[in-house]
């Protein structure tokens, strides 16, 4: 690691620390303000696998720890000068992902509140990337799998590719919020993967490894509520602020994409999957079922934690893998991913059947140590415990 690296990694160590002590004081509110705004999720769809009604507020608290903490980070840089410079990170592509995210959790929440059709959901991921593109956000260089130089992107080519990258990385953050602290951990392991990656590869992006910071720390002090079982659900809000923010970090500075590809490879592909199948079927690749990956493991006879951990698991080994491989490999592991997922999810939905039932997943009981830390985040943030 560089002298830049390290001299960085302090900075992003309290960006991480502030980001999680706030998410973990803001979830409690978001919780007790969940009924007034109606925003609870109720069990009785065929692909829930909740039996009670549960908040899904748990994104305000995330996307307010985000952008609250990195804009009170930004003033306090501005005026003593102690952060890493954001020579990497031009000020506009920061507020946008700061202002994308607040305008990506309006969006989102309308959906918690209203449960918005598709297509007014899909105008709002449209928009999302336009906030971005108009920053100078754009993918401009694709590694050539091939060989030889990378491929240059300019104009409409290049914003063609950016939209597709940051609505793809919207829909996979929803296709994969199914399960209990899915989402929260698999983001998590992201955000780590990237700013880890910022700090070790050249050229060093000190700024950018402070935003993952900042991310990160959000979903960590939002996870011991989150998972299960959840006392609150990241909601819409949550999976188009989470979706859009990874998106964007990805493409800041020197692009990450690849490593981005690699690290949520688990929800991007099970997304491909999925909309592969629901075409095939003639459905609208958007509609609901519950023939996601993790639903598959479900009815092998794991319990939801266990669910949830092995693919916590399959990131970290995909995290590993691309930090070990270069661009080319990157390319080379993934699409074997793709074709390795396809058979299995085939192999699963064989075993599995297409009937589903939710009643048939055990409740589980809540630790005692992950109980504490949870009536702590109350107290400390003036509730009541429950």
């Amino acid at each position: 690691m560089t002298q830049a690296a390290l001299q960085a990694l302090p900075i992003v160590l309290l960006a991480l620390a502030a980001a999680a002590l706030a998410s973990f004081l803001l979830t409690p509110l978001a919780i007790r303000f969940a009924p007034r705004i109606g925003a609870i999720d109720h069990p009785g769809e065929v692909r829930r696998v909740h039996r009670q009604p549960i908040p899904r507020t748990g994104g305000l608290a995330v996307a307010a720890a985000f952008v609250g903490v990195g804009a009170i980070g930004l003033l306090a840089n501005e005026l003593f000068s102690f952060g890493p410079p954001l020579r990497s990170v031009r000020m506009p592509q920061v507020l946008a992902l700061f202002g994308g995210v607040a305008v990506g959790t309006a969006v989102g929440y309308l959906d918690d509140r209203y449960q918005l059709r598709a297509r007014w959901q899909m105008l709002g991921q449209l928009l999302l990337a336009g906030i971005a593109l108009l920053a100078g956000v754009l993918i401009e260089n694709v590694v050539n799998p091939l060989g030889g130089p990378s491929i240059r992107l300019e104009g409409a080519a290049a914003m063609a590719v950016t939209t597709l990258w940051i609505v793809g990385m919207i829909n996979s953050a929803n296709f994969v919020d199914g399960l209990d602290g899915l989402l929260a951990g698999i983001a998590l392991i992201a955000a780590v993967t990237l700013g880890f990656v910022s700090l070790i590869e050249l050229p060093v992006q000190p700024a950018v490894a402070v935003l993952c910071g900042l991310l990160a720390g959000a979903l960590l002090g939002f996870l011991p509520y989150n998972f299960n079982p959840a006392r609150v659900f990241i909601g819409t809000t949550g999976v188009f602020a989470v979706g859009y923010a990874l998106a964007v970090l990805s493409v800041l500075g020197s692009a990450k994409v690849l490593v981005a590809l690699l690290v949520l490879g688990v929800p991007i592909i099970d997304t491909f999957w999925i909309i592969i199948r629901r075409l095939a079927e003639r459905r609208s690749p958007f509609s609901a079922d519950r023939g996601h990956f993790h639903h598959r493991l479900l009815d092998l006879g794991l319990s939801h934690r266990q669910v949830v951990l092995v693919i916590y698991g399959l990131c970290i080994v995909l995290a590993v893998l691309a930090l070990g491989l270069s661009g080319r490999g990157q390319i080379s592991a993934f699409v074997i991913i793709v074709v390795a997922s396809g058979v299995t999810l085939f192999l699963l939905t064989r075993r599995a059947g297409e009937s589903l039932d939710r009643h048939s997943y055990a409740d589980e009981q809540e630790g005692e140590a992950l109980h504490d830390v949870r009536e702590a985040g109350h107290k400390l943030s003036g509730g009541e415990g429950t």
